[in-house]
């Protein structure tokens, strides 16, 4: 009995064996007819991929299958309000697909070369004077044309440079008023201005109205709805600015670098709640009165003393002491602010740089 048990183990262990060696010997082969036929194709200047290379990665194989657009917005959907939903599907930017390749007409370029149309101003129509400083440049310049059936470029005479709900220059109805012009074509070929848009505590980046196709030149626009190639970013520039430029400078010495007062300067709202009030509140910790200058102050809307802090009285007093004279730079709701005497300095949350 004992040797039946001895010769059954050894016939399966040998039966094991076996089975290693053929199985073992079949990938043996297979390895080496592979790096064979590499061999002989690296020799004829031909290249086999490995089998590595036909192995379905499963995550990424399911991608096809998914709309192109889902696919691009899931990640930045998921914790996304209803609310907010309702608000981009709305937004200025519903061609924020938009290149100069498939929203802009060249073919009106190329008859008549590069010519700027600006709309007749209407009747009864407000438009504010760094508006018009802007329509004045176009129209004096050597592009300009009043023969619309000339143009490559259409601008619109309607003001959309402020389209804070709040401000005093804000036009109402604009939506319906550019919707009405018989050259608008959904925007194409059209270049929008704007320096401010929406208003406390979101400053959303809507300007009232869809702008189709096109394109958007804009201060403080953010790099999530800048479309690369086609829309403009442009400085912040205050109220008061010139449109030409001024008296002679003082320049006598080519320093380089400048010799600058300050090195940085910012004045403005330190919103406390709301879009940009992380970073406006964080800017005393850099602020040292010296050469570098960030000045804030709490007073903005009407119920800013329920939001208050501590720093509040203090900075509105230091807020108060040095006038935009003195720093040489506009006051402005913008996170963005650029200073004479200090190099334009952004300090927000992303916005592209002019």
């Amino acid at each position: 009995m004992q040797a039946k048990k001895r010769y059954f183990i050894l016939l399966s262990a040998g039966s094991c064996l076996a089975l290693l060696f053929y199985f073992g010997g079949l990938q043996f082969r297979a390895s080496r007819s592979h790096s064979r036929r590499e061999e002989h194709s690296g020799r004829n200047g031909l290249h086999h991929p490995s089998p590595d290379h036909f192995w379905p990665r499963f995550p990424d194989a399911l991608r096809p299958f998914v709309p192109w657009d889902q696919l691009e917005n899931e990640d930045s959907s998921v914790h996304v309000s209803p609310r907010q939903k309702r608000e981009a599907n709305s937004s200025i930017y519903k061609g924020k697909k938009c290149r100069m390749e498939s929203c802009f007409d060249f073919t009106l370029c190329k008859k008549n070369g590069f010519k700027v149309y600006v709309y007749p101003q209407q009747k009864g129509e407000k438009i504010a004077e760094s508006y018009q400083n802007i329509l004045a440049a176009i129209e004096g310049s050597r592009f300009y044309t009043s023969d619309p059936s000339q143009a490559c470029l259409f601008v619109l005479s309607l003001d959309t440079l402020d389209r804070d709900q709040l401000s005093p220059q804000y036009v109402h109805n604009l939506r319906s008023k550019v919707q009405s012009l018989h050259l608008w074509n959904n925007g194409r070929n059209h270049l929008i201005f704007n320096l401010y848009s929406g208003t406390w505590p979101d400053y959303t980046e809507d300007v009232g109205f869809d702008i189709g196709q096109a394109m958007l030149a804009k201060a403080s626009i953010s790099t999530e709805n800048f479309r690369p190639n086609f829309d403009v970013s442009i400085p912040l520039f205050s109220k008061d600015h010139p449109r030409t430029g001024g008296e002679r400078g003082f320049l006598k010495f080519n320093t380089i670098p400048p010799l600058r007062k300050y090195m940085l300067v910012f004045k403005g709202k330190r919103y406390l709640t709301g879009i940009g009030s992380d970073t406006r509140n964080a800017l005393y910790h850099v602020h040292n009165g010296e050469d570098v200058v960030l000045l804030t102050t709490c007073k903005h809307g009407k119920d800013w003393q329920k939001h208050k802090d501590s720093r509040c009285d203090r900075d509105n007093t230091e807020y108060e002491k040095k006038g935009p004279t003195e720093l040489l730079g506009p006051e402005s709701p913008s996170p963005l602010s650029a200073n004479e005497r200090a190099p334009p300095t952004m300090l927000s949350q992303p916005l592209l740089v002019p």
